[in-house]
């Protein structure tokens, strides 16, 4: 990509008629449409060490209004931040609705910095680039990828200057010697790079920033172009009411029907199980903290199905300094300002930790697609994100331990009233669960479908049968003995 673009970029500068001031003028403007629409947009800066983003970033910003943006710098990662999933810190960032925001430095950072080693990390690394990107676009968010690029005696040059100054030198790393030494390696690692992740969705915006005048109008000039057509795709959406034709799921398949609800275990034999089933767990929990082994639990079920008291049994006997339960509920005025993944993504685990989500991003394909919360489009396209997600997780060293705790319709009314009845229970039975009872079927199909695009190998479904209480918590003590035991006996 690099080299087709060292043969075009004579005149490219040339081709811009408009004049710097208009461009930023235009910018401002565009910006405050932006808001308006509450549309989000992303603009990350990568490029040649010395290649100017912090000079472009700033006349980027210069006309902008200052409330409406936000710049962030991605230094190394922390060793905080290492021990998060290589996606982690920059789900932080990710801009809100009505927002611009400005990485200097990227996810492409590492990838950009060191040369390819032979190891399967790189282009497992690439490979969860791409999906994050079109994860981020599909949602809304315009994703404009600049990288600066400069020629080698122009780059040596800019070292060379930066070194004589008292007040610049610090700023000159050994890595930065260490490029321009190796810049044709460098080159061909960028120009490889850069095709890899050249995508219909998200396309490289490759600007020479050795003029940096003309760098910083065509810099402008790109972001106003793209503004522009984000604004006229919008509204086009707005003005569409045609339906997307979706394949559904082949309703022979049903998941849930293949579960025995009828399993039951005896109260002798549940106290005697319970308790070493649990000092198993506080013994392995142990383990994976030491050899630093994340381990991300999801609880999804049918109301009243009991999640609350599995999850009660499961943290019985670990240290409660190593792990945290999730109580997920309705998105808040916050979390809807950004891609509904953002609210999961802040709670996963570092390593060696632990956590247990009580409902979790599921959701999207359950009560926001049965609740119309969320749009056909939306939901359906939430299969792959989730996929995508939990593989990255995995690909993290991370246990993703999934349980649907399964009951039947007549368990759970006995459930509710008894619920009803009992004093210190009745705040357990909302006006809601007894309306989400009367659409059981449709749920039940929404379940199926959930589970059958997203069992996959990496992150299997477990499905609980539940009208036992205490069978179902013996199953998931078990099962997540067994995938504890899996992962330790993996990692040696």
């Amino acid at each position: 990509m690099l080299k087709a673009f060292d043969l075009e970029r004579e005149g490219i500068f040339e081709a811009i008629n408009t004049s710097y001031k208009e461009l930023q003028a235009e910018l401002a403007r565009l910006q405050q449409k932006i808001k308006e629409e509450q549309l989000p947009v992303l603009v990350i800066f990568e490029g040649w060490d010395a290649s100017g983003k912090g000079t472009l970033i700033n006349e980027l910003i210069q006309e902008l209004d200052p409330r409406g943006y936000k710049v962030e710098v991605f230094h190394e990662s922390t060793e905080e931040e290492k021990r998060k999933p290589f996606l982690w810190r920059f789900w932080q960032k990710i801009p809100r609705k009505g927002e611009i925001m400005i990485f200097d430095r990227s996810w492409y950072r590492e990838l950009v910095d060191d040369l390819p080693s032979k190891s399967n990390k790189y282009k497992l690394d690439v490979d969860d680039i791409i999906n994050f990107e079109e994860i981020l676009i599909d949602e809304g968010i315009l994703l404009i990828k600049i990288f600066l690029h400069v020629s080698k005696k122009e780059q040596k040059s800019r070292l060379k200057a930066l070194l004589s100054d008292d007040s610049t030198k610090w700023q000159v790393k050994e890595k930065d010697i260490y490029q321009n030494k190796n810049y044709s390696e460098y080159y061909e690692h960028y120009d490889n790079l850069l095709s890899k992740t050249n995508t219909p969705k998200s396309p490289w915006h490759l600007i020479d920033s050795s003029d940096k005048k003309n760098a910083s109008k065509f810099l402008i000039h790109t972001a106003v172009e793209l503004f522009k057509n984000m604004l006229i795709k919008e509204d086009m959406n707005l003005r569409s009411s045609e339906n997307i034709d979706f394949d559904y799921l082949n309703q022979k398949v049903l998941p849930l029907s293949n579960v025995d609800l009828s399993l039951d275990i005896s109260d002798e034999e549940y106290k005697k199980k319970l308790k070493k089933l649990q000092e198993k767990i506080k013994l392995l929990a142990y383990d994976l903290y030491r050899e630093k082994i994340p381990t991300i639990i999801v609880f999804e079920g049918w109301d009243a199905a009991g999640k609350g008291g599995n999850i009660k049994r499961l943290t019985k006997s670990i240290d409660p300094r190593g792990y945290e339960v999730i109580p997920i509920a309705a998105p808040d005025e916050t979390e809807k300002k950004y891609h509904y993944l953002w609210r999961f993504w802040k709670h996963l685990p570092k390593t060696g930790h632990m956590t247990i989500f009580d409902r979790s991003w599921y959701g999207r394909v359950m009560v926001e697609r049965v609740e119309d919360f969320a749009s056909e489009n939306e939901w359906r396209r939430a299969y792959d994100e989730i996929n995508q997600m939990e593989s990255h997780l995995k690909s993290y060293k991370a246990i993703v331990l999934k349980f649907f705790i399964h009951i039947d319709k007549e368990e759970q009314l006995a459930r509710f009233k008894a619920r009803e009845e009992n004093p210190d229970k009745r705040y357990k039975i909302t006006d809601e669960d007894w309306r989400n009872r009367e659409k059981w079927n449709l749920y039940e199909s929404a379940i199926n479908e959930m589970i059958y695009k997203t069992n996959t190998s990496y992150a299997p479904w477990h499905i609980v049968p539940g009208n036992s209480k205490k069978y179902a918590r013996v199953f998931v003590l078990e099962k997540t003995i067994e995938e504890m035991e899996l992962a330790l006996k993996k990692h040696k």
